[in-house]
């Protein structure tokens, strides 16, 4: 089947060679107990090559975050965290060489609960409020700034190579415009008991030029749901 990249529609549909990729990577976490209360970093960072069908492929990502626990209103144990992530995006269309970082399996969920994007040739600058006022329940307030890591590429979504007949990704040509968009979100969950859990989620975002690119009549969007999880 067809891969999904920035070149000419012409030459992708001549190119039925098969992807190979190996993936190279690390990470580093660490906490501090401070008297202020607890800071924790992590460090994530990993390199590809391979072949992209008839292309060379080689891409990378890294993400960078940190975090703060108070020690005020322990009844509520707020967690203040932010960060930045970087994933390669492709700048020529005319070269023999992928640059775009390959994310093999997206988890849409819980990681990313409004996927409108994904870690290929993004950048995402964002911020969190996580607050426990009970045992059992977790409340969370995030905040992202996205856009294209490279402005020759694409604007990629989609679930991976999840199923045989589709590729699984899609990518939308936004004519160079690189900001995509502003996402606010908030979301409950609710531990019910060992096997039942509650989710509620809704997510607005805000269409940067990216989005007006492709949507000039209407680029923002919303995202609700409700969810009810019965382990057996």
């Amino acid at each position: 089947m067809l891969k999904t990249d920035n070149r000419p529609a012409a030459v992708r549909q001549r190119d039925f060679n098969n992807v190979r990729i190996a993936t190279y990577g690390g990470h580093y976490l660490h906490k501090w107990d401070t008297k202020a209360g607890d800071v924790n970093i992590m460090l994530w960072g990993v390199l590809q090559n391979g072949k992209w069908g008839r292309q060379d492929h080689a891409a990378g990502a890294y993400d960078l975050e940190a975090g703060w626990q108070p020690r005020i209103l322990p009844r509520l144990k707020p967690w203040l965290s932010a960060g930045f992530s970087h994933t390669s995006g492709d700048g020529n269309t005319g070269d023999n060489k992928h640059g775009s970082f390959f994310q093999l399996l997206p988890t849409p969920r819980p990681y990313a609960r409004f996927p409108f994007y994904d870690m290929v040739n993004s950048e995402d600058r964002f911020a969190m409020l996580t607050i426990r006022p009970h045992k059992a329940v977790t409340v969370r307030g995030e905040f992202h700034a996205l856009r294209l890591s490279n402005r020759n590429d694409l604007w990629y979504v989609g679930g991976g190579a999840f199923q045989p007949w589709t590729f699984g990704y899609i990518g939308r040509n936004t004519s160079g415009a690189r900001s995509l968009a502003n996402q606010y979100d908030t979301s409950v969950d609710y531990n019910i008991n060992a096997h039942l859990a509650f989710t509620g989620f809704i997510g607005y975002a805000q269409g940067k030029a990216a989005m007006h690119t492709i949507y000039p009549k209407g680029a923002d969007g919303k995202f609700g749901y409700l969810e009810l999880t019965y382990k057996f």
